[in-house]
């Protein structure tokens, strides 16, 4: 926020001997820091952000956020630039509510959701359901900030000074109303704190980021820490409780004292979804809200979509709104892009969608999910992630071949990793499942999605899995472009003789 200034006291930041110093601006990397700046030197996985108090301070930073470690690391440079110093036993948190004083404003009716897979689907459908009903409104996440405002974003949870910074642009853009995907890093970081929630969502939870989260355990922990941390006591959880670990969910929100919506297949849920039927291009559900019966039909690939449609009417409906007018809406919704999208459709038919299914789990159930969509074979391209959590690659592979007809393994991101190994360790567990009736390997991914669309017959479907909404491929340092959406229409343009 251009030229203000704000005291440490006024951001709730208690310095070294009680000095209080004005602040110019907020920074957690060392080169935006400009003069009068507060820069927050956070512990990290490789480096302590200590290291980079020292230039920090050259260009112009008067305090230092920090812990203990951090303080012990810079101590002769802060006390040559007689910088302010602030140690917090938490300083990702102390660093959150600072830059949400600082900022000072956010959307009025604030929601997130999180789990492991759903997130982008539950806060673009709640984005579309206050649109419908009227509202200003915008989701935050993996696709940047949607909606009634835009804006890019580099990761899903961004950082708090950059989160909070977008919030008080889209409150000046008169956004009232905002859902957030919540990742596990973001929740373990801390960056949702000083977010005012008024309801939160939890979609499912199975292994990923085992890369960053030591166990499973620790990832779920880090999930729950929504409603057991930032989520307030008054505020409502909506919780998908056909996952096993909906109820674990649950105790942990009423313990809090929080209200509890709860959505699933069984009965006697609040927001109880009780059967659906398949056509090409959608789905008709019958659902009940608190005993009420209710019939419509989302124009919706996949049976798990109704989940995440009914979160995000749980999540709207916990916001405020009247149950009523939030299920007239419904059949307004539209694919989230790289959700179960249909990106193409062969002269024969035959269809092709694309998802970002990147788990094994996303990728079992989008593939089951499409099946009833498809009267002939099922085609499924899978791939994994370089430098990501190494033992969900054969788990990838095990997951496409026990549900898809026919397997394409290709490349993902491989990053900085050999591909080729990386496509082997995604074959072993193709080969373990036993096969498909037939899997083959294809390292180029333009390749591979050709070769999967000639191979489409009439009534049969292709899933490409992996990147969905992704316009780029990551091979070493290198983002090449790539959509695949966009090669997917390529490739049915060029088979069908429909180039230009």
């Amino acid at each position: 926020m251009g030229g203000q200034t704000k005291t440490l006291a006024e951001l709730g930041l208690t310095a070294a001997g009680g000095r209080d110093v004005a602040i110019t601006g907020l920074a957690v990397d060392s080169r935006e820091v400009k003069e009068g700046y507060l820069f927050a030197a956070m512990p990290g996985s490789r480096v302590h952000g200590g290291e980079f108090i020292q230039y920090a301070l050259r260009m112009g930073a008067v305090a230092v956020l920090t812990d203990a470690e951090g303080a012990r690391i810079a101590a002769r440079e802060i006390d040559e630039h007689d910088a302010a110093l602030i140690v917090a036993e938490d300083p990702r948190q102390a660093l959150a509510y600072t830059a949400a004083l600082w900022f000072g404003a956010q959307p009025s009716t604030m929601v997130a959701v999180t789990g492991t897979n759903g997130k982008t689907s539950v806060a673009t459908f709640t984005r579309q359901i206050w649109i419908a009903l009227g509202y200003e409104a915008v989701n935050l996440g993996t696709t940047g900030v949607e909606g009634a405002y835009a804006a890019p974003l580099a990761h899903t949870t961004p950082d708090p000074i950059t989160l909070h910074r977008t919030l008080a642009q889209c409150a000046a853009a008169g956004i009232t109303h905002a859902a957030m995907e919540a990742s596990s890093h973001g929740l373990d970081q801390r960056r949702l704190d000083g977010v005012h929630l008024r309801a939160a969502g939890f979609t499912n939870f199975s292994q990923d980021h085992l890369d960053y989260h030591a166990t499973l355990d620790a990832y779920f922990a880090a999930k729950a820490e929504l409603f057991d941390r930032v989520l307030p006591e008054d505020g409502t959880a909506v919780i998908n409780m056909d996952d096993p670990r909906g109820p674990d969910m649950a105790r942990i929100s009423e313990d809090r004292g929080q209200q509890v919506i709860r959505v699933g297949r069984q009965p006697g849920m609040d927001l109880e979804l009780q059967a659906q039927r398949f056509d090409a291009t959608g789905q008709q559900l019958r659902f009940a809200w608190q005993g009420d019966v209710h019939l419509l039909r989302l124009p919706l690939i996949g049976g798990f979509q109704a989940e995440n449609v009914a979160i995000a009417a749980g999540l709207v409906i916990a916001a405020g709104a009247e149950p009523e007018a939030v299920f007239n809406v419904l059949p307004q919704l539209e694919t989230v892009p790289g959700r179960m999208q249909l990106a193409a459709t062969r002269g024969n038919g035959a269809a092709v969608f694309v998802d970002y299914a990147h788990t094994p789990d996303a990728v079992s159930t989008a593939i089951r999910a499409l099946r009833p969509h498809v009267m002939g074979r099922l085609i499924a391209i899978v791939g994994a992630g370089g430098d990501r959590d190494t033992t969900k690659r054969p788990l990838m592979g095990r997951a496409a071949a026990e549900n898809a007809d026919l397997v394409i393994v290709t490349d993902d991101n491989p990053r900085s990793e050999d591909p080729a190994a990386i496509r082997a360790a995604v074959m072993e567990g193709v080969i373990s499942a036993g096969g498909a009736d037939y899997a083959v390997e294809v390292g180029d991914r333009a390749e591979a999605i050709l070769r999967g669309v000639d191979a489409l017959q009439p009534g049969d479907a292709l899933l490409v899995c992996g990147k969905g909404h992704e316009t780029g491929q990551v091979v070493g340092d290198t983002v090449y472009p790539f959509n695949d959406a966009e090669q997917a229409s390529v490739a049915v343009a060029a088979l069908d003789g429909r180039m230009p």
